[in-house]
C-alpha cells in the first residue's frame, strides 16, 4: 500500500520491486536475488575479525562464472548498464565472501581512479542548487513524457539495503530520476562501495542520477566515524590516495536541488541569508585575502541567489563568511518554534521553525521541503518530533505545503553496543508527474542477515553521531 503525504494516516508498507530500463537497452542478467528484504530481528550481532569468520575468507568460495572480476574499466571509458549491474553484483559478493584486504581484487586502484576522476569532474560542474527537471526529452525518441522522481534520504554505507532499494524503486532510466540527499558513508561498512556504486550509477546516467552532499561527506566526520579507516583497511598501502580522491570529490557534491519548480530537497535544510560587513585588513599582514563578516545579530532566511554564490568546496569550518550556508544547508534541523535560531545542540547550523518553512515555499512557489540528516538515535532525543521508526516523518504542515524528513537506512546504525536496537524502517519518496506535489512513500525493512564484519570506528563511545561535535578537532582536521 502507498501512502501519501496528503494522508493522515502514515503508515506504510513494502511495495513490490521492479525494474526499469530504457526500451532499447539488452537488460543484463540482474544483481544476485540474494538482495531482498528480511524483518529486522532486533538483536545486534557480535562483529567478527574477518580471520574469525570463515565465511570471509578468500580460499573459502569462489566467485560465481557469471561476474567479471576483477572489474575493469571499459576501452572507450563508457560505462554500460551491464558494466553497472556487474559491479552491483561484485560488490554483493566480495562483501559476503572477501575480507576487506582483498578489495582491490574486485575494484582495482586504477579503475578505482578512472571513475573517480570521470565523476569529480562532473559534479563539479554542476552547481550548488542543480535543476532537477523531469521533463527532458528522451534523446533517442525527443518525446518530452515527464519521468518520476524518487528522493533518497541517509544510507550510511549500508550497501545491502541500498542494492535493494534500487531493485524496489527501480533502477534509473530515461522514465525515472534519482536524487540521493547525501551521508553516503561513515557508521556502515561499505561505505566506499555504496559511494562508488552512487558515482557509476551517476557517470553513466548523469542527468537520471542527482548525488547532493551531506554533512559525513566532510574530512571530520569520516575520520571519526569510521570512512577513513574503512578505506585504509581495504586498499592499505593506496589507501591515502584513494582516501584523498573521495574528499576532492565530496567537493564537488551539490548541496541542494529543486525538482520539478516544485520541491526543495537537501540533506539538513534551510539557510541564513550572509549580510556582510567589511573587515579591516590586518596591518603587517601583506597580501591576506580582506574576508567580510557575517551579520551575526539578526539572523534571516537565506535565498537562492545567496545558495548558488556558497563557496560549497570547503569539507570542514571554520563555518564563517561565505562557508556559512554550507554549514547551515547540511547540518541544519527543524524546530517547532518559530523563528531563527542557532543549533545548540549540534553547534553547527541552524533550527528553523514553521514560519521560516512557509516563507521559503511561498516565496519560491513551492510545495515540499525534503531534507534528511536525522536518524532514529537522533530523533529519539528530540521533544516534540515524531520518531523514525518508518523512515520518515512529516514536521512541518503549513499553508503552503509541508516539510519532510527522510531517511532510508533500516536498522540504523548498523554497529550498535547494546542488543535493544532502534529497528526502524528507511524510506524513499517517490514524485509523479505532472505535478509532483504529492509525495509517495515507500518504506522497507533491513536486508538480513548482515555479513559479519569488524566496525571501522568506535560505535561504543559514540553513541550518536550528532552530538557533541569536537568543533577544535573540525577546524584543525
Amino acid at each position: 500500500m502507498d501512502v501519501s503525504a496528503s494522508n493522515s494516516d502514515t503508515s506504510c508498507a513494502i511495495s513490490s520491486a521492479t525494474m526499469i530500463i530504457s526500451a532499447d537497452t539488452a537488460e543484463p542478467p540482474p544483481p544476485p536475488d540474494s538482495v531482498t528484504p528480511s524483518v529486522v530481528n532486533g538483536s545486534a550481532t557480535s562483529p567478527l575479525k574477518c580471520d574469525q569468520n570463515p565465511s570471509l575468507s578468500s580460499a573459502s568460495s569462489s566467485p560465481p562464472p557469471e561476474l567479471q572480476l576483477p572489474v575493469s574499466w571499459p576501452q572507450d571509458g563508457k560505462l554500460s548498464l551491464g558494466w553497472i549491474y556487474n559491479l552491483m553484483a561484485c560488490f554483493d559478493w566480495s562483501s559476503k565472501n572477501l575480507p576487506p584486504s582483498e578489495f582491490p581484487s574486485v575494484l582495482p586502484v586504477h579503475v578505482f581512479d578512472s571513475l573517480i576522476l570521470v565523476a569529480s569532474k562532473m559534479l563539479h560542474k554542476e552547481p550548488n542548487c542543480v535543476s532537477v527537471d523531469p521533463f527532458q526529452p528522451h534523446s533517442e525518441s525527443g518525446d518530452r513524457a515527464a519521468s518520476a522522481v524518487v528522493v533518497v534520504g541517509d544510507v550510511h554505507g549500508q550497501l545491502h539495503d541500498l542494492l535493494f532499494l534500487l531493485r524496489d524503486a527501480g533502477y534509473p532510466s530515461p522514465n525515472r530520476i534519482f536524487v540521493f540527499n547525501g551521508d553516503y558513508v561513515d557508521r556502515g561498512a561499505w561505505g566506499l562501495e555504496t559511494f562508488l556504486l552512487l558515482l557509476a550509477w551517476k557517470v553513466f546516467m548523469p542527468h537520471n542520477v542527482y548525488l547532493l552532499r551531506g554533512n559525513h561527506e566532510s574530512k571530520y566526520c569520516t575520520s571519526v566515524y569510521g570512512f577513513e579507516k574503512e578505506v585504509m583497511a581495504k586498499y592499505s598501502d593506496k589507501g591515502k590516495h584513494v582516501y584523498r580522491k573521495c574528499l576532492g570529490c565530496f567537493e564537488g557534491l551539490p548541496l541542494a536541488s529543486i525538482i520539478a519548480g516544485r520541491v526543495y530537497t537537501a540533506h539538513g535544510g534551510l539557510f541564513r541569508s550572509v549580510t556582510v560587513t567589511p573587515s579591516k585588513r590586518l596591518k603587517g599582514k601583506r597580501n591576506r585575502k580582506n574576508y567580510s563578516k557575517p551579520d551575526t545579530k539578526t539572523l534571516c532566511l537565506g535565498s537562492l541567489e545567496e545558495l548558488s554564490k556558497a563557496r560549497r568546496s570547503v569539507l570542514d569550518p571554520p563555518w564563517e563568511g561565505s562557508n556559512l550556508i554550507p554549514g547551515d544547508v547540511l547540518w541544519s534541523d527543524p524546530s517547532k518554534t518559530p523563528g531563527l535560531a542557532p543549533n545548540k545542540e549540534r553547534g553547527i547550523g541552524l533550527l528553523w521553525g514553521p514560519d521560516c518553512t512557509e516563507e521559503f515555499l511561498k516565496k519560491y512557489q513551492l510545495k515540499f521541503i525534503i531534507r534528511s540528516h536525522e536518524g532514529p538515535d537522533a530523533r529519539e532525543k528530540r521533544e516534540g518530533f515524531d520518531g523514525m521508526d518508518e523512515g520518515y516523518t512529516i514536521d512541518h504542515i503549513v499553508e503552503s505545503g509541508k516539510m519532510i524528513t527522510l531517511f532510508s537506512a533500516p536498522d540504523y546504525p548498523q554497529f550498535q553496543a547494546t542488543d535493544d536496537r532502534y529497528n526502524n524502517k528507511g524510506a524513499y519518496v517517490v514524485l509523479e508527474p505532472p505535478h509532483f506535489d504529492n509525495p509517495v512513500f515507500h518504506c522497507f525493512e533491513a536486508v538480513t542477515p548482515r555479513p559479519k564484519v569488524n566496525a571501522y570506528y568506535d560505535y561504543e563511545e559514540v553513541i550518536d553521531s550528532d552530538e557533541e561535535l569536537d568543533l577544535a578537532s573540525m577546524v584543525t582536521a
